[in-house]
């Protein structure tokens, strides 16, 4: 997968690259990223990328001329989905990296200062994206998010084929509690289900303290999930269904 990222702070994108699964996926060719320096594309001699408002107003706005010199630069090669990193975007969480790792190719726009000349959102960008509700200096710790979050998603990118698919919020859940050697910590013992031995009865542990911690600091994530037949059973068992049931989407 390509990932185009234009900012003009490249550096800022180029060390985390360097590190950890994103460089080893880097290094296995399965995935690309490609850093685009935006002040190579300013028409004046001072390299200015951004301008005042008009209108008025505080702070500068991200010229239109360089965003779209670069973008016809790059899609020249091949046409790929263009998103611009902005605070009024879409929320970004798991679904839409699932959705977005779809793609052959990505073009980030890593927006800065008071925005992106609105004429370049609609002649250039096809969605916007947020990764919260708060504000950073500019979209390329967002877009390292994005790069991150859709990488590990990619086949033959994780060393445990299973790991993605059941990450926090793969489900709509979050994930259940992990326990480790020693068993005993600070005289706290790990609970018994997990040493049994029995897969099916760790499974159904795991699943009821996931939707256990969901009530208790996401209860909102539980309207989006949909409960199986089965896993009503566990529910039931576990004495948690008739609190779970007025959560979930009618």
């Amino acid at each position: 997968m390509l990932f185009d990222v234009v900012t003009i702070f490249p550096q800022l994108l180029a060390s985390p690259l360097q590190e950890g699964i994103l460089r080893r996926a880097l290094a296995a060719g399965r995935i690309d990223v490609r850093l685009h320096n935006l002040r190579d594309y300013a028409l004046d001699r001072h390299k200015m990328t951004d301008d005042r408002p008009f209108g008025g107003g505080e702070g500068m706005v991200m010229k239109p001329e360089p965003l779209a010199a670069c973008l016809d630069d790059i899609q020249g090669e091949s046409p790929g989905h263009v998103l611009l990193l902005s605070p009024r975007g879409q929320t970004y969480d798991q679904r839409q990296a699932e959705r977005l790792a779809g793609y052959e190719r990505l073009i980030l726009v890593c927006g800065r200062y008071e925005g992106v000349d609105e004429r370049f959102t609609e002649l250039y960008v096809d969605e916007e994206i947020s990764i919260g509700d708060y504000i950073l200096t500019g979209g390329e710790l967002a877009a390292l998010v994005l790069i991150d979050s859709i990488t590990r998603l990619l086949p033959g990118v994780l060393g445990c084929s299973e790991s993605a698919a059941n990450d926090t919020f793969s489900h709509g859940l979050l994930k259940h509690p992990q326990y480790t050697r020693p068993r005993v910590f600070a005289n706290l013992e790990v609970p018994a289900e997990l040493l049994s031995g029995n897969h099916a009865e760790i499974s159904a542990y795991r699943f009821v303290q996931s939707v256990r911690l969901t009530m208790e600091r996401r209860p909102e994530l539980l309207a989006g999930v949909t409960f199986t037949a089965g896993e009503r059973k566990i529910l039931a068992r576990a004495g948690l269904l008739d609190e779970v049931q007025p959560l979930l989407k009618i």
